[in-house]
């Protein structure tokens, strides 16, 4: 089976999609099944994710009528962590035998770039919550660093994402591990600490295309396609190189666990492209990808593991990098420009779940 491929090669597969329906479900696209068919391992969630779920599902509404007297967001939260305490227990076993078996949770994306409201709601999160197998998802803003950093001290399990560039992924890895390195210091255990680092993909893609449609010249033309894969690699190449890093044997050696390089936006948004291209061309030890249910559905119906393995790739992809910037495309432009409009997009789902919501609540 394709997923058993992939997962014997070193990637896990999570589902990028949360609902009540699909916690208790029994058809093929429910958790359960999911788990036992299709090797998913975990689930991460953002605000559009809860959005289509609470605003679309009829299984919310009377919850919703029920908590009318209390604050859309307060509601909303009952909602959402409620939702994601069940799916932890669901992935309870898993767990507890791996780094896997997680959930994850965002904190109200209208926190990005506020440091300690992101510490102070991670951890509120992390107590209703109530399970270890939980995580609290942070954006890399820089204002989410330090957030990174605080809430891996006090032993919460992170999954850092919106992360475009290379150049923030090294931020995002030395906020953790100065997160295990404090706890360390206080002779704090470490083992029990998980972390993901939520590399975007696809938006990449969408976005250098665009550019290099606008530029006429063949050797432009040639790069559609390659920019994002190419990044993700040399993000990998940089994991791989602290995972043989002084500074990280020395936590390694304490029983902590490396922050995984996570593969997200792995949907693929150009039908002129495979559809399973952003799975099949991750593979690689010690990473984790999470899909869109229709990614996984793609994946298992046509996927065609080759056995390529991602740090095979790195002087292709510094090649490819090198002529982008050679056909005027700056990459630290675009990636700059994905991380607000990340948080933009996350923050429009949020109020629009907050609206939808309220109306309910009226109703």
């Amino acid at each position: 089976m394709i997923y058993e491929d992939i997962s014997s090669a070193g990637t896990s597969i999570w589902l990028d999609d949360l609902s009540r329906s699909k916690i208790s479900g029994h058809d093929a696209h429910s958790l359960p099944s999911r788990v036992g068919k299709a090797g998913v391992v975990g689930v991460t969630t953002n605000p559009s994710i809860f959005n289509s779920a609470i605003s679309k599902g009829t299984e919310y509404a009377n919850d919703i009528q029920s908590l009318r007297s209390s604050t859309v967001e307060s509601v909303i939260q009952k909602l959402t962590t409620d939702d994601v305490r069940s799916a932890c227990d669901l992935f309870a076993d898993i767990s507890r035998n791996s780094l896997d078996g997680r959930v994850s949770i965002e904190v109200d994306p209208r926190k990005a770039h506020e440091t300690q409201a992101t510490i102070d709601e991670g951890v509120v999160l992390w107590k209703i919550i109530n399970r270890p197998n939980a995580m609290i998802k942070v954006p890399a803003t820089l204002e989410g660093l330090p957030a990174v950093t605080d809430l891996i001290s006090r032993g919460i399990s992170v999954n850092v994402t919106l992360i475009f560039s290379v150049e923030r992924y090294l931020q995002v890895i030395d906020a953790f591990i100065s997160g295990l390195e404090i706890r360390a210091s206080n002779d704090q255990e470490i083992a029990s600490v998980s972390s993901v680092a939520s590399f975007f993909i696809s938006r990449i893609d969408t976005a250098v295309d665009e550019r290099l449609k606008a530029n006429s010249s063949p050797k432009a033309k040639a790069l559609l396609g390659r920019a994002a894969i190419a990044n993700a690699a040399i993000a990998y190449e940089a994991f791989e190189n602290v995972l043989r890093s002084p500074r990280w044997k020395a936590l390694a050696k304490k029983g902590g666990h490396m922050q995984r390089p996570l593969w997200a936006s792995t949907g693929v948004k150009d039908p002129a492209y495979e559809d399973t291209r952003y799975v099949i061309e991750l593979v690689a030890p010690h990473t984790v990808n999470t899909m869109p249910q229709a990614t996984l559905d793609a994946l298992l119906d046509h996927g065609n593991y080759r056995g390529e393995n991602l740090s095979s790739t790195y002087e292709r992809s510094h090649a490819i990098i090198a002529q982008l910037a050679e056909v005027g495309i700056d990459l630290r432009e675009v990636t700059t420009y994905l991380e607000l409009d990340g948080v933009n997009k996350f923050i429009a789902s949020w109020e629009e779940l907050l609206a939808n919501v309220s109306q309910v609540m009226k109703s």
